[in-house]
């Protein structure tokens, strides 16, 4: 005769449906929603996978640049001619062109959108830079825009924009080509600021060099903005298509300089013995090799040329070019060997970097370009190069400069280092993305630096495992996810709308692909579809929903729930355990146990099959009362005979033995879904991890539970012990309920 074994709780189950009265209808507000409501409908350009679609173009802009620096007066002329190609659908009737100095022209509206206050005191510079001073003007000099035949074109500049209205429409296809001639003066951007401009030494009167947005730089023009031609107001930084560029660049004859794209007249500004240490470099895989040295750049600092030299270099396929150039300059590189080819890997720095900078700029950039290959694609360019900048971090295509030197004494701190060794990951890291994934910063920040700064923390890691990273480990990201709402936006925010920026566009989004790797999708899927996304994209514009669709394309893991939380809202994590009862087994019905319809209609049909019901019996409904008599399974007849009847000695040998029972409810006061991670510490020490999945709380946003039936007594259950979810408060995390010190404190910044 068949037997089957019931386990009832000794809660009854709900009424059946048609007894439950109706409740008024609502809109669908559950949190797994897909996204169709926030993301832009795929095309033939961009598709529903995330990839390009058969229609994608792009168009590209060819430049050669002749520039000339005046060191005397800190001064850039430049002429340049521009060749734009128009790969899209459809004809283009004028040409918007970007004019980044202007935010610095003395006329620019950018400092008016600033809001002021009377400081309650000043130093007598600050207040006569303030208040006294002329307004510094640092702002393109346009003195023509001409057409290859020579005949000035009609224009018009809208602060940092402007635009260039052409005879008849440049067809798809075809192609045009115009001149600007213009010039302006250099900040010095430790008194002004600016993302370039030079770092003047009192000591030897010289400068160092770092320049950028120095000549008009075309606007992208696509399918999804059309021209992206919001003005620069300072925060969020540049769009640009990619091309080809011949740049051609006078300075001092004395200077050192490096510059994106490859040298074409080394021997004309190199001296021979300097040739023959930058041959030794290129077969170097070890340790850098130093082609200027420190007692050569001491000596251009005290002579101080008349004479000028031009430097000469060609870059394809680059989306923006920048340069330094000083005659103090110690020079030094290392050929770094990736899959594919070698590069190399080059840090231009003044003795006042030495010994920080020589120990190791040039291997971080090695290590760099190394890991960064891993997670993506191998290095494409000829080098990297590293700029020694007090108080800078900016990048540009194979060049970037970094902030770090010791005091007037050579003392580095562990601090300063560090600090230095993660500027220059991060900014080398930008060669990637935005450089080579070429996301529009203007618009969506957290493209570039977000992914960035993940892929930063693991280089890090992989430097030293105990790195001190002040971004990626989820527990950091707390001090900012609980904080006032009225300061947060979402991470899908305009690059200018942002009140914590570092916070908003680099640390969260890289916490939240830290926690898509390690505590959601894993190492494994997480890091094809990362690598699948950055292939997908390298050389190519791509947009959020192109990231977002192709994570989920290449992993197939459901993430519209993350992103919806995580990037287009302020929500944040808080999972805690509600209540916890205990049960143990007896066979004896409990006191004052009703059936409901469905247990009634089971008992009946297992009577008539002599079934026993084993019955889970409560301890009590106190919150963490503490189980006071384990079950004993030998002592409930009726489930050993169904034991020994159904299964085999050695069968019997394998089942489980559970003696207590614990059934968790979790709760989640954070509107932010994730995972629920419980450890159950036993009465031994002994510790069990359990992971489940998101989409537990698939049917009820807000609470979720689980039975755990162990053989041992549990002494704690603690949720999320290792801070792995960006849980915002702990204190209910725990059973039985204690005082939780903050784990948090050690990841609170200033």
């Amino acid at each position: 005769m068949k037997r089957t074994l019931y386990i009832s709780l000794l809660a009854s189950l709900p009424l059946l449906a048609q007894e439950t009265p109706l409740e008024p209808g609502h809109t669908d507000n559950n949190k797994f929603s897909q996204m169709y409501d926030l993301m832009a409908t795929p095309n033939m350009f961009r598709t529903a996978s995330g990839a390009p679609g058969p229609a994608y173009y792009q168009q590209k802009a060819d430049y050669k640049i002749d520039i000339e620096l005046d060191d005397a007066n800190t001064r850039l002329y430049g002429t340049e001619t521009i060749t734009y190609h128009n790969n899209a659908p459809e004809p283009l009737e004028y040409l918007w062109v970007q004019l980044d100095q202007n935010r610095r022209a003395a006329d620019a509206k950018g400092p008016l959108i600033e809001n002021q206050r009377v400081d309650a005191s000043y130093s007598s510079e600050g207040f006569t830079r303030r208040y006294l001073e002329q307004e510094f003007d640092g702002g393109f000099k346009i003195e023509y825009v001409n057409d290859a035949n020579g005949k000035p074109m009609r224009y018009i500049i809208n602060q940092t924009m402007m635009r260039i209205d052409l005879d008849k429409p440049l067809k798809p296809g075809e192609k045009i080509s115009f001149s600007i001639k213009w010039w302006y003066n250099i900040n010095n951007y430790h008194v002004i600021g600016g993302r370039s401009g030079y770092e003047h030494f009192d000591a030897d009167n010289n400068n160092i060099y770092v320049i950028a947005q120095f000549y008009p730089r075309m606007a992208v023009y696509n399918d999804v903005e059309g021209w992206q031609n919001m003005q620069f107001w300072g925060a969020g930084e540049f769009a640009l298509p990619f091309g080809d560029f011949e740049v051609n660049i006078t300075v001092p004859a004395d200077h050192i300089m490096e510059a994106t794209g490859e040298l074409q007249n080394r021997a004309d500004v190199f001296t021979p013995a300097q040739l023959k240490r930058y041959e030794q470099a290129t077969k170097t895989f070890d340790k850098p090799v130093v082609i200027v040295t420190q007692e050569e750049a001491i000596a251009a600092e005290k002579n101080k040329s008349s004479k000028k030299k031009t430097w000469r270099f060609s870059a394809k396929n680059v989306r923006d070019f920048g340069f330094s150039t000083s005659r103090k300059f110690i020079y030094d590189a290392m050929a770094v060997q990736l899959s594919g080819k070698t590069a190399m890997a080059v840090s231009v720095y003044p003795k006042e970097s030495n010994p920080l900078w020589g120990e190791y700029s040039t291997r971080v950039v090695a290590h760099t370009l190394k890991t960064y290959s891993k997670y993506t694609f191998d290095y494409p360019y000829p080098k990297a190069v590293s700029v020694s900048a007090e108080s800078q971090g900016m990048e540009y295509p194979m060049i970037c400069w970094n902030f770090g030197r010791p005091d007037k004494d050579g003392f580095v701190s562990d601090q300063l280092k560090y600090g230095m060794m993660s500027v220059i990951i991060h900014e080398v890291g930008h060669n990637y993305f935005p450089m080579i994934v070429n996301s529009d910063e203007r618009q969506w920040t957290w493209m570039d630096e977000g992914l960035n700064t993940f892929l930063q923390y693991l280089a890090e890691k992989e430097w030293d495992e105990n790195y001190p990273s002040r971004r990626g480990p989820a527990a950091k990201i707390v001090p900012y996810m609980s904080g006032d709402q009225k300061f947060l936006e979402p991470i899908m925010s305009n690059s200018e709308t942002i009140h914590q920026f570092g916070n908003n566009a680099y640390a969260k989004p890289a916490t939240g692909l830290n926690i898509l790797r390690e505590t959601i999708m894993g190492e494994e899927l997480f890091d094809y579809a990362f690598k699948t996304y950055a292939n997908r994209w390298k050389f190519k514009h791509p947009t959020p929903e192109d990231f977002f669709r192709t994570m989920e394309d290449a992993s197939a893991v459901d993430l519209d729930w993350f992103w919806r939380g995580w990037f287009y809202s302020t929500d944040y994590v808080d999972i805690g355990i509600a209540d916890v009862k205990q049960f143990y087994v007896s066979n004896e019905k409990p006191k004052g146990f009703k059936e409901d319809n469905r247990q009634q209609g089971r008992r009946r049909r297992s009577e008539s099959e002599n079934a026993k019901y084993v019955y889970m019996v409560s301890e009590g409904p106190e919150f963490n009362k503490r189980l006071k008599k384990p079950l004993d399974i030998s002592s409930v007849k009726e489930l050993e005979e169904y034991v020994n009847e159904k299964f085999t000695a050695a069968e019997r040998q394998k089942l489980k033995a559970p003696k207590y029972f614990y059934e968790v409810t979790f709760n989640k006061p954070g509107g932010m879904l994730m995972p629920i991670i419980a450890e159950l510490e036993y009465e031994d020490g002994i510790k069990e991890k359990h992971i489940f999945p998101v989409q537990i709380w698939r049917k009820n946003n807000q609470t979720a539970s689980r039975v755990f039936a162990t053989e041992k007594a549990v002494k704690k259950i603690t949720v999320d012990p290792e801070l792995k979810t960006a849980d915002i408060d702990i204190s209910n995390n725990v059973w039985p309920a204690e005082a939780v010190k903050s784990k948090f404190s050690e990841f609170e910044e200033d």
